[in-house]
């Protein structure tokens, strides 16, 4: 099954979870041919359940020991830009879309996401042209 990880890594990012299961969203997943999205949502408030997307199979949880499954399993990572994140999924060599949170302070997430996107190791978008960065993969 056609496999979306999503990542948030220990923190909360609930802006990011609302944006990937939207309707659009999950359309536009459901178009590329996902059938499945695995959500790590962590300390956040919004908790989808299976009921929350229509076409896609969801599974979501907050935490576990490793998510080293969830990466081997995905054919495609979306992730918070945390360097562990981050580096996580690229040294999985799965494809890494990753949403930088431009409500933090100092935003060091974007600093690393414009170097590793400079390298060729991913693409990055924010909250807001998640939408249009997914209609490029």
């Amino acid at each position: 099954m056609k496999t979306v990880f999503v990542t948030v890594g220990t923190t909360s990012f609930d802006e990011l979870i609302e944006a990937i299961i939207s309707p659009a969203a999950e359309q536009r997943l459901e178009n590329r041919g996902y059938e499945r999205l695995v959500l790590q949502v962590g300390r956040g408030t919004v908790f989808p359940t299976s009921k929350t997307c229509s076409h896609i199979t969801l599974e979501t949880f907050r935490y576990k020991d490793s998510i080293a499954e969830d990466i081997k399993n995905a054919h495609l990572i979306i992730s918070h830009a945390g360097a562990g994140s981050c580096l996580e999924a690229l040294s999985a060599g799965k494809p890494l879309l990753v949403v930088v949170n431009d409500k933090l302070m100092n935003n060091h997430q974007l600093e690393l996401a414009k170097q590793l996107h400079s390298d060729s190791h991913l693409l990055y978008c924010t909250c807001r042209d998640h939408y249009f960065t997914l209609c490029t993969l």
